[in-house]
């Protein structure tokens, strides 16, 4: 169930640290998403073409996970736009939902695109202190 950088997302209750200025986004993914990596970069920037630098590896805990678990090491360019896997997560109805979960994000709009430099297929507008929840255009790309 978790991808690689964060092999136990999905897998129970996540905390969202949301109030004031900062919010939340859940995307609900079609299921054949699983696993992608989805980057989230303020709407009207294009931060995508700015990831030069060095590489770096993140430690046990990752800032940009579902939560504060246990996640493996992994590297990226310095200064890359946070980024979350598409994972399955279970419904209390028993059921399995695919999404994103976005647990901090502050006030305003934001492009979601599949990593690493996709077209944007969403637009959200976070409110702080709330979760805004979305669905991804089920599109076969």
């Amino acid at each position: 169930m978790g991808s690689d950088e964060n092999p136990t997302a999905g897998q129970g209750a996540g905390v969202l640290d949301i109030g004031d200025e900062i919010g939340a986004l859940v995307v609900t993914m079609p299921p054949w998403m699983e696993d992608l990596e989805v980057e989230i970069v303020p709407t009207g920037t294009d931060s995508r073409s700015r990831w030069v630098g060095h590489q770096h590896t993140h430690g046990a805990h990752h800032p940009h996970s579902h939560s504060h678990e246990e996640v493996a090491d992994h590297t990226h360019p310095a200064g890359a736009p946070p980024h979350v896997a598409v994972v399955p997560r279970p419904a209390p109805d028993g059921s399995t939902i695919h999404s994103l979960v976005y647990g901090a994000l502050e006030t305003g709009s934001y492009d979601l695109y599949v990593r690493p430099d996709g077209p944007i297929w969403l637009t959200a507008t976070v409110i702080g202190g709330q979760v805004t929840e979305l669905e991804w255009p089920d599109t076969d790309q």
